[in-house]
């Protein structure tokens, strides 16, 4: 009797895993960094990456945005209908931080753009502040985990 109530607790624990998996599109992927890592929502088609995180009025402390770019190269970023403050970190396709820019919300019709020092596959954003926090610099390496 007893083997029976822990096979149906564990059958039971197993499909609720399963469903929560699946109405919640599966568990978010981490971006991860020395001392921290964040869970991120993953932007990798056009119009995706040309939302953004618009409109969104806040920004869990460890979350943040992955856009994911086919090639690499210069891909300037701006802050047009953006309310959040944040930090924007470009990553190349070797996983280093090629560059880090704070920035601001921009409500105006002519946002200020936002350029690398490098080329990049890879952008997050994050909480501003958030590099400065966990003491992420440029030169540091980068794990995409999904």
């Amino acid at each position: 009797m007893k083997n029976k109530i822990l096979a149906a607790i564990l059958i039971l624990a197993v499909l609720t895993s399963v469903i929560f998996i699946f109405f919640n599109g599966g568990p978010m992927p981490e971006v991860c960094f020395q001392n921290s890592c964040v869970n991120v929502e993953v932007s990798d088609s056009p119009e995706e990456r040309a939302r953004g995180l618009m409109y969104r009025e806040s920004l869990g402390e460890n979350e943040g945005m992955l856009f994911i770019f086919e090639d690499e190269e210069i891909y300037p970023f701006w802050m047009k209908n953006t309310l959040i403050p944040l930090d924007i970190i470009w990553i190349s396709s070797d996983l280093i931080i090629v560059d880090i820019k704070k920035v601001v919300p921009c409500a105006e019709e002519n946002c200020p753009s936002y350029i690398p020092n490098d080329k990049a596959k890879y952008v997050i954003e994050v909480n501003q502040g958030f590099s400065e926090n966990k003491g992420i610099y440029p030169g540091d390496k980068v794990e995409i985990k999904n």
